[in-house]
Formats: structure tokens, C-alpha cells, sequence
């Protein structure tokens, strides 16, 4: 995924005979994972697959105050990638530790990639043409529609969004997606957007009053719904997200996680996780 810079020649030869001399190193094998610009060499070579995961998703990314533990379906996904690195089984992947999560956020995650903090981000990322021009993203592996959180009894049509404060996340794509959705179905309503570094920071500002509806991913709004809270016409199904692994772009990475997505989503692994994380 990332390139390290060349090893510099330096000494009284000149240019011409330092190049020579890479040369020769090449030539004998002599090159590090730096010189090569493997990615998935250098991770090799660390022992640790680096990470970037949410930590507030339940089923998905959810970090476990108690234990410091992650668990959910895209930190086991991150251990099918691990595997796949480092040659081991996925249970052996897990025991040994192989992954090192950092959670992001959808402000966060981008960046993350591009400083070479991270080797992937595997965090409910949406899939866009946009995005695809900065970064590597495999198929999905899994589709989720975007919703919207209200208090029970506060509103029943999209209608009654007009002029109400609708949160959402920093650099998340849910306000096109809303926008979107209300002029497709011929709805008049034109709510404001106020955005938030995180979910736990919306679903605060919704329990305060501070906000009228928390809008985000289905799946995410899954850890947020309680007896209060409902959502508003779900028969309206839309902006349908496509998450996919994001690594760098051009990174030899990128080929390892798309035959790892490839795998699990042919061979029923992805299925029985979404079972297994009550994602249906």
C-alpha cells in the first residue's frame, strides 16, 4: 500500500555508478520491502496488520470498554485479511494476534490511509466513484440503506422533516443521500443538516432535543434504537450503501483484500457472519 522512500547512494562514485550499484543490488536479491514497495512485504515484515475499524457499530465495529477487546463483523473480516498475509488460518490469525485496530471516523479514515498510519480501513465505507478516485476499494461485502432516527410520535411522514435539524456524520455521504431521497419521492420538506464528529455525539444531541432525527446506515442505527425511538417511514428504503475495504491507491494490498471479499463472499463466510452479528 505504501511506498518507502529508495535507499540513497552516497560516496565519491557519482550518480551514474550509485544507480549502477542499486543495479547490482536488485540484481542480487540484496533489496529490503522499502526498495521493493510492497505493501504487503513491510506488513510481513512488522508482524501486525494495521487497521482503522469503528468502535460505536454494533454487529460491525464495537470496541468493549471492559475487555479493550474489538469484536464485530468487519474486525473478523480484518483477521480473513491477516490470514491471507501472513499464510495462517483465520482462527490462528485471531489467536496470534496478527491485526492492530485504531477506530476512525468517516472525517478520519481517508486520511489515515493517505499518512500511512493505517494499511486499510474496513469501517462501513461506503463505496463511491469519488472516493474511488483517491483510494482502492474491493466489491462489497455488504449492502446496508441509509435511515432516519426520530423520537416515537414526533413525526410519521418525510414531510414532517421540513425545517427540522437532521444529524449526521462529518464526512459522511447520508445528507445527498436525504436530499436525494425527499425530491425522487416528490416530498417538499427542506430540513437542515447539522454535522457531528461521531454517532455517540448525534444520538446525544437527539436524546437532548438539540436535534429532531439522527440520520445514518440502517445497521448503525441498530445501536441506537430504543423503546423511545423509532424510524421515520422505513418502507422508504434508500441510499443504499456499499461497503467495501479501502487501501491505498495502487497498493500490491489492494489485490489481497479483493481475493479476501472475493472468498468470503462466495463461500457463505460473509452470510453466517451477518448472522452471527445479527445484521438481517
Amino acid at each position: 500500500m505504501r511506498s518507502l522512500s529508495r535507499r540513497q547512494f552516497v560516496g565519491s562514485m557519482g550518480v551514474a555508478a550509485a544507480a549502477v550499484a542499486g543495479l547490482g543490488l536488485v540484481g542480487c536479491g540484496g533489496s529490503s520491502s522499502s526498495d521493493s514497495g510492497s505493501k504487503v512485504q513491510t506488513i510481513k515484515d512488522r508482524g501486525k496488520l494495521k487497521c482503522g475499524v469503528k468502535k460505536d457499530v454494533m454487529g460491525y465495529g464495537l470496541l468493549d470498554t471492559a475487555t479493550g477487546k474489538y469484536e464485530g463483523m468487519e474486525i473478523d473480516l480484518c483477521y480473513q485479511v491477516a490470514a491471507k498475509i501472513f499464510d495462517v488460518s483465520y482462527e490462528d490469525a485471531k489467536d496470534k494476534d496478527l491485526v492492530e485496530f485504531t477506530d476512525v471516523t468517516p472525517k478520519t479514515r481517508g486520511p489515515l490511509i493517505d499518512n500511512d498510519t493505517l494499511d486499510l480501513i474496513c469501517a462501513t465505507y461506503t463505496i463511491t466513484d469519488v472516493r474511488k478516485q483517491d483510494w482502492d476499494f474491493t466489491d462489497p461485502y455488504r449492502t446496508d440503506h441509509v435511515g432516519i432516527l426520530v423520537k416515537k410520535g414526533s413525526m410519521s411522514s418525510m414531510n414532517d422533516l421540513d425545517g427540522k435539524h437532521i444529524g449526521v456524520s462529518q464526512g459522511s455521504t447520508t445528507k445527498d443521500e436525504i436530499t436525494k431521497m425527499l425530491q425522487d419521492n416528490g416530498f417538499t420538506a427542506t430540513p437542515q443538516f447539522d454535522e457531528y464528529p461521531d454517532y455517540p455525539s448525534i444520538n446525544s444531541a437527539l436524546d437532548a432535543g438539540q436535534i429532531d432525527a439522527f440520520a445514518m446506515d440502517r445497521s448503525t442505527l441498530k445501536t441506537y434504537t430504543t423503546d423511545d425511538k423509532e424510524l421515520l417511514q422505513p418502507e422508504i428504503e434508500f441510499g443504499a450503501q456499499d461497503y467495501g475495504i479501502a487501501t491505498k491507491k495502487g497498493s500490491d494490498l489492494s489485490e489481497v483484500t479483493e481475493a479476501v471479499v472475493k472468498d468470503v463472499t462466495s463461500n457463505g463466510w460473509i452470510d453466517e457472519e451477518i448472522q452471527t452479528w445479527g445484521l438481517l
